[in-house]
């Protein structure tokens, strides 16, 4: 191990009580099956946000400034600052991810945050409170959830595969593998709120493939693709890319997050 990897290692720990405190802020205005307690109003653009994201954002920015003072932020709930595009190291954080699902009642929304260094994420944690699910990764350490090594489902095709995602994303799948072939019989997994914790499922082995509509931002993937990445899989775009991370527009196309045995059958029916 590398004295850069054995330090960002050392960051895991300090991470994850940060990441549980701020979940701390969040949970006393979840309500589980009902609408939130917290305020909620709504950004530029039509998107909700409470008075929850706020919190956890701003104490998030505090702490992990405190933890790594060398990295610059890039967060949904604050405003960005193009400083980040010389920084080497940079915090990316997205406070509620699934905040629909938050001010609903549905349990699947988390905290993702992760610190990239060179445009990679090398440390990356996605928490979901209401489960109690805690997904987090090293770079070269490979993932866990609540400290348990996870692996990638070892699905080599799509047929029988579990997939969750848009529908009309998942049609295009689907009619792209039947023109190569025969259409596949697949699992419909309902689609998960957060797109964090859609990806860290795929990192679990509890989903074989993850469909990621475009305009996904740094914030929704960053955490999740290293633990996809440590898990045995991988996030890329349509030609088989990797998510590129920390450009000045932190805005993604289409992606999937899938194991690398399946990897080629996917992007094959998607090019079809």
């Amino acid at each position: 191990m590398t004295q850069t990897t054995s330090s960002f290692a050392a960051l895991r720990p300090v991470l994850h009580d940060a990441m549980r405190e701020a979940a701390a802020l969040a949970l006393p205005s979840f309500r589980n099956g009902e609408h939130t307690s917290a305020r909620v109003w709504s950004k530029a653009g039509g998107s909700p946000v409470t008075e929850a994201d706020v919190a956890v954002d701003t104490f998030l920015k505090v702490r992990l400034s405190q933890i790594e003072p060398r990295a610059a932020w890039l967060s949904e709930e604050t405003s960005d600052d193009p400083v980040r595009l010389g920084h080497d190291l940079v915090w990316i954080v997205d406070p509620i991810d699934g905040t629909r699902a938050f001010l609903s009642g549905h349990p699947d929304w988390s905290i993702a945050v992760a610190l990239l260094s060179r445009g990679e994420p090398v440390i990356g944690g996605v928490f979901a409170p209401a489960t109690d699910h805690f997904y987090e990764a090293v770079a070269g350490e490979g993932a866990t959830l609540n400290g348990t090594p996870i692996r990638v489902a070892a699905q080599e095709g799509l047929e029988g595969a579990r997939v969750t995602g848009p529908k009309p994303f998942q049609d295009r799948l689907l009619d792209g593998a039947a023109r190569l072939g025969a259409r596949p019989a697949v699992t419909v997994i309902e689609r998960v709120p957060s797109l964090a914790l859609r990806l860290a499922r795929v990192a679990e082995g509890r989903i074989d493939l993850g469909l990621v509509s475009r305009d996904a931002r740094d914030w929704d993937l960053a955490a999740a693709d290293l633990i996809v990445r440590e898990a045995g899989g991988a996030v890329c775009d349509l030609k088989g890319r990797p998510a590129v991370y920390n450009r000045p527009e932190p805005r993604h196309g289409e992606l999937i997050a899938v194991p690398l045995t399946l990897r080629g059958s996917a992007l094959a029916a998607l090019d079809a």
